[in-house]
């Protein structure tokens, strides 16, 4: 990592002339060395050959026209931060470029001023400590020992743990996306515990429980006498996690008038409590939650796109229950044993429920199960939980309604529901002639997600067109 700006070089890629000299001196004064170069192919040229401590790259140029820059950098050189400055953005790219894990997004013409902020925070994330190659299923293994509070053995939930333990080393903003009770706040903490900022406060911001007449004042504080009932100062929550990380849960529900307001917090890491006129500084790290698909969101002009772009430098998409195999025993014993009263003789559970628990599809994912749990608990009369403990819907005989895998009997039940998946997801690509964002609406989940799985399965759209 570098100590300040006189060791930094910086490689800059733009086919605009103009703006590619201007940039190269505006940094140079600013005391970065800079490297300038007019398309893709030099740039990855140039990262073959010399050591860059991050590249400020424009999209729409040669070389880059499928984001071969972005996709060949993040792939050989990860621990390199990378900017994206672009006069054409566009939805589908930004996108890309998010789940490519750049450090910004910034859109031409860019302040000075916004630019050299963005330099600096992209080079104090550096991390040069990150492997460049994936980590095995054994050291990933490992990595699950570093988060006790993540139970979980299978493959989504190995690949889970390598992320946390990367991206929670720097202060990169993250997006947590999945179905409600998939554990979004846990990984947020875990995040958070693992990371620079562990030492100071973990504020979570619920957006859906604060009415919005009252947000702003929540959020930002507020000083006597600003509004009726404001009898004394009063700081705000994001006060009350400088220098740590601050958590907003259901950010998709964030009303459209503090969206703006909070773009500026993240940009520029300022805020105005009401009634004050002087801003206050914080140092503030964002990790956001979500069930919905803020892409849809945007498109639909409820949600901000520039924020959205803010907020969402590292995506994580949490696996819903129903795909992780195995996992569904081992939360079970887990809630099992930290749920049990001391006076309880129930020790566990009967093949039987297991087999159920197996067979559940959990629409309400973690949360169901450990609700299950908690209520099989209190209606257990034996030294195990048998099927007459759970509830209807695990009942065998609602359970034989549901298809059996077709490779059950001759293969784990973690491969059963991947060749499931396999197949669902063909079916879509069938139906739709390889359309990936309409197949991922019927799916209801992101683009992202979808083209995340097909990756996973070696499915290529294209085929299907």
């Amino acid at each position: 990592m570098t100590d300040g700006p006189q060791q930094a070089r910086i490689l800059i890629a733009d086919d605009e002339p103009l703006y590619l000299r201007t940039t190269g001196d505006l940094l140079r004064k600013a005391g970065y060395e800079c490297v300038c170069v007019p398309d893709a192919t030099a740039a990855l040229q140039a990262l073959s050959s010399g050591s860059f401590d991050l590249v400020l790259s424009d999209l729409n140029m040669p070389g880059n026209l499928q984001l071969e820059l972005l996709q060949q950098g993040r792939e050989n050189w990860p621990h390199v931060p990378l900017i994206v400055i672009t006069g054409v953005p566009s939805l589908p790219t930004a996108i890309e470029s998010i789940r490519l894990g750049i450090t910004d997004y910034l859109l031409k013409p860019v302040k000075y001023d916004d630019l050299l902020a963005s330099v600096r925070r992209a080079l104090s994330q550096r991390t040069d400590h990150v492997p460049s190659v994936p980590r095995s299923d054994d050291q990933r293994r490992a990595l699950a020992e570093k988060f006790p509070e993540i139970v979980g053995e299978s493959p989504p939930m190995l690949e889970l743990f390598d992320v946390i333990d990367r991206v929670a080393k720097t202060n990169t903003n993250i997006l947590i996306t999945g179905e409600s009770g998939t554990g979004k706040e846990v990984v947020a903490r875990a995040i958070h515990r693992h990371s620079p900022r562990a030492a100071h406060n973990f504020q979570v911001i619920d957006c859906t429980a604060v009415p919005e007449s009252l947000f702003e004042s929540v959020l930002f504080g507020h000083v006597k006498g600003s509004f009726t009932g404001a009898v004394k100062d009063q700081d705000g929550l994001l006060s009350q996690c400088d220098l740590g990380t601050a958590f907003f849960d259901e950010i998709g529900e964030l009303p459209g008038s503090l969206q703006a307001k909070l773009l500026r917090v993240v940009q520029e890491q300022t805020f105005t409590p009401v009634g004050k006129n002087t801003p206050v500084q914080v140092d503030t790290r964002f990790i956001c939650a979500t069930n919905r698909d803020l892409e849809m969101e945007v498109h639909a002009g409820r949600f901000r796109r520039d924020l959205y772009y803010r907020l969402g430098v590292v995506h994580i998409d949490l696996p819903p229950l129903r795909v992780r195999g195995d996992d569904v025993a081992l939360l079970a014993r887990h809630f099992l044993a930290s749920l049990r009263p001391e006076s309880s003789q129930v020790q566990g559970f009967s093949d039987e429920v297991l087999a159920c628990f197996g067979r559940y599809a959990w629409p309400g994912n973690i949360r169901e199960l450990r609700n299950v749990v908690e209520r099989a608990l209190a209606l257990a009369r034996t030294p195990q939980i048998e099927v007459s403990d759970l509830p209807a819907a695990l009942q065998p005989s609602a359970l034989d309604e549901q298809p059996a895998p077709t490779n059950a009997a001759r293969a784990s039940r973690y491969e059963a529901m991947d060749d499931a998946e396999h197949g669902y997801l063909t079916s879509l690509l069938q139906k739709h002639r390889g359309n990936v964002s309409q197949a991922a609406q019927q799916a209801g989940m992101s683009r992202q997600g979808m083209h995340k799985l097909l990756k996973k399965h070696g499915i290529a759209a294209a085929d299907f067109r």
